[in-house]
């Protein structure tokens, strides 16, 4: 069994719901070493998460912001985590909700993600910073 593991740090993004999997697959060259496994992508993170859904339409990643938005609130007078602005408790809320972790099965040394689907970083905060990803990749 070969186990692969990288870190990747991510560049700082807007808030909302981005495209990262070209940045997953170049950060880990020696995945085509492995013929059948699974890959865990980490966010090392609480307040922005990873999901995978629609790589092609654009408006799906802006309607998955305008859907979180409204289901996670800011300014709600009820929450007392608001060290760091009113989008502080929602991202950690959104996050949650999404998870912080990606599986995706590995077959003839590449990802087997449907030709419709791509990894999301799904940023919750107005400015979250750089996120760091933890990629393990393991199998034969």
């Amino acid at each position: 069994m070969k186990i692969i593991q990288q870190v990747l740090q991510l560049k700082a993004r807007k808030r909302g719901f981005h495209l990262i999997t070209s940045e997953v697959i170049q950060a880990i060259p020696q995945l085509k070493e492995i013929r059948a496994g699974l890959c865990q992508v980490f966010i090392q993170h609480t307040s922005a998460s990873l999901t995978i859904n629609e790589n092609a339409d654009p408006t799906v990643r802006s309607d998955f912001e305008t859907f979180f938005n409204k289901a996670v609130p800011e300014k709600d007078p009820d929450y007392l985590h608001n060290y760091e602005g009113d989008d502080d408790m929602p991202a950690h809320l959104k996050a949650a909700l999404l998870g912080a972790s990606v599986l995706i099965p590995v077959h003839n040394g590449q990802l087997a993600l449907g030709i419709w689907q791509g990894i999301y970083l799904c940023e919750h905060r107005d400015a979250g910073g750089s996120r760091t990803l933890l990629i393990t990749a393991w199998g034969g």
